[in-house]
């Protein structure tokens, strides 16, 4: 009985210390972000939309992908791993076109680790840049077959009637590089891992591993003729006017961040907790200090922008803590 006992305390003790406020204290999602999403069964698993003529948006709620139907075959944009199972099968709900042509973003298993249900496909191009091939190589990962053509800086895919520009204008997101994929002729660009129309950011601004990189990115973006944007995650379509609300909220965040940790006497925070603890353990003092400027700083973003995108009360917090990381040792 004691044992029960202690191991029901410590079980206590755990989910004290990691759960998460409850989900239900959560803010729903914003209606106006509900109202531009395609809707997935996810019975079926997967839902294709035409958002182009001949050019498909594929997702499962969560990730996307491209289908560019050409005259010549079919050319895909990432096979999530999550979506890889029913690729082909999306495929051939609108077009009997074969699939030729796998290009490759970037590296991450979570967008290219479907590529594994494609390894039957006879000849089939995977295009990804130079770095990236070298990338997996290494891995040697099952889930994500090796690029075939391999290219750096830029490179035209002209396959039948469609002219699919390639670009890698900096590495903000992955160490490999990240490609923007463009089609002036349709107005269609793709960019994974910047932003989530109608959403906040993923966690540490989408996982980004140069934030001063991730700054500049909007502007690349905006850079581009462009009316339909494919972000790779969730199931909105996005436009210039998404683009232009995500760098807003980011650069809201930067300069919050940045005006908060310089106002923010940090020695009379850490002073302040010295009185109850000594000055011996100065990683905890001057965590104190980090934590206060993320906290101030996160009360002012979620008071402008939780009526405007979704997913502030989960992620901005973290956006603030990346930011701050960037503005005290970078910037």
């Amino acid at each position: 009985m004691k044992n029960l006992i202690l191991l029901m305390t410590i079980v206590t003790v755990s989910v004290q210390v990691f759960a998460q406020k409850p989900l239900e204290d959560f803010k729903p999602v914003l209606k106006s972000t509900l109202a531009k999403s395609i809707k997935v069964s996810y019975e079926k698993g997967y839902a294709i939309e035409e958002v182009k003529p001949n050019i498909y948006v594929l997702t499962d709620g969560i990730w996307q992908s491209a289908v560019i139907v050409t005259s010549k075959g079919v050319v895909l944009i990432d096979a999530p791993e999550s979506i890889g199972q029913n690729i082909k099968k999306a495929v051939a709900e609108v077009t009997k076109k074969p699939i030729t042509t796998l290009v490759y973003t970037h590296g991450h298993s979570d967008h290219i680790g479907g590529s594994q249900h494609l390894a039957d496909i006879k000849n089939l191009e995977i295009i990804a840049l130079a770095e990236v091939a070298t990338f997996l190589r290494e891995q040697k990962d099952p889930r994500r077959l090796i690029p075939t053509t391999v290219f750096e800086g830029a490179y035209v895919i002209k396959k039948g009637d469609k002219q699919i520009h390639l670009s890698n204008h900096m590495n903000y997101h992955s160490n490999e590089g990240d490609l923007f994929v463009s089609i002036p002729d349709d107005k269609f660009l793709m960019v994974i891992d910047v932003l989530a129309p109608g959403y906040v950011p993923f966690k540490n601004l989408d996982l980004s591993n140069n934030i001063g990189n991730y700054l500049k990115v909007f502007d690349q973006i905006l850079a581009y003729d462009f009316d339909v944007f494919i972000s790779g995650h969730l199931t909105g379509i996005g436009t210039r006017t998404d683009v232009l609300q995500t760098k807003a909220y980011v650069e809201d965040v930067y300069a919050t961040v940045k005006r908060v940790h310089k106002t923010t006497n940090m020695m009379q925070i850490m002073a302040a907790g010295a009185e109850k603890i000594g000055w011996d353990n100065k990683y905890l003092l001057f965590d104190t200090f980090l934590n206060h400027v993320i906290e101030e700083s996160y009360k002012e973003i979620e008071s402008r922008w939780i009526k405007k995108l979704a997913g502030v009360d989960v992620f901005s917090k973290s956006h603030v803590s990346a930011m701050l990381n960037y503005v005290r040792w970078d910037d």
